[in-house]
């Protein structure tokens, strides 16, 4: 399995390391953002994917309380946008990089965000980030 946006040595070692994958795609919030003042005008809108690698094992149990429940995330990423703005798309990617790290159980995480409606001749304009949890791989 390769995961999009990561080369493929690193999302095999990610899978030989026995990980699971969780992912929020394309996650559309209003965000104030941008060092112009026309970005600074009105929120512009933004599309942020997060990728998050955990712990392979099966679950104990068929309860939400036995996983990292996406909701965190999503949760945390609305509530990092609210009421705050942000110059550059790096700070936003690095924050919601700290949020999925802080997560119980994150190995590794990557975030990806993307201003789309920035230029009307290009899909959109964005960065990606990666990191291990403590700041290395797993072991395999």
């Amino acid at each position: 399995m390769t995961t999009p946006g990561l080369p493929i040595d690193l999302s095999l070692l990610l899978a030989m390391a026995g990980l699971r994958r969780i992912f929020l795609k394309e996650y559309a919030v209003s965000v104030s953002i941008g060092v112009h003042d026309f970005e600074r005008a009105a929120p512009q809108r933004v599309l942020v994917n997060v990728d998050v690698w955990v712990d392979g094992t099966p679950p104990a149990s068929d309860d939400i309380a036995a996983v990292l429940d996406y909701d965190a995330i999503r949760d945390g990423i609305a509530a990092l946008v609210a009421g705050r703005h942000f110059e550059l798309q790096e700070t936003l990617a690095d924050a919601v990089l700290a949020l999925c790290l802080a997560q119980p159980g994150v190995r590794a995480a990557r975030v990806s965000t993307e201003k789309p409606d920035v230029y009307p001749d290009c899909a959109g304009v964005g960065l990606e980030v990666f990191a291990f949890a403590g700041g290395t791989p797993p072991a395999g």
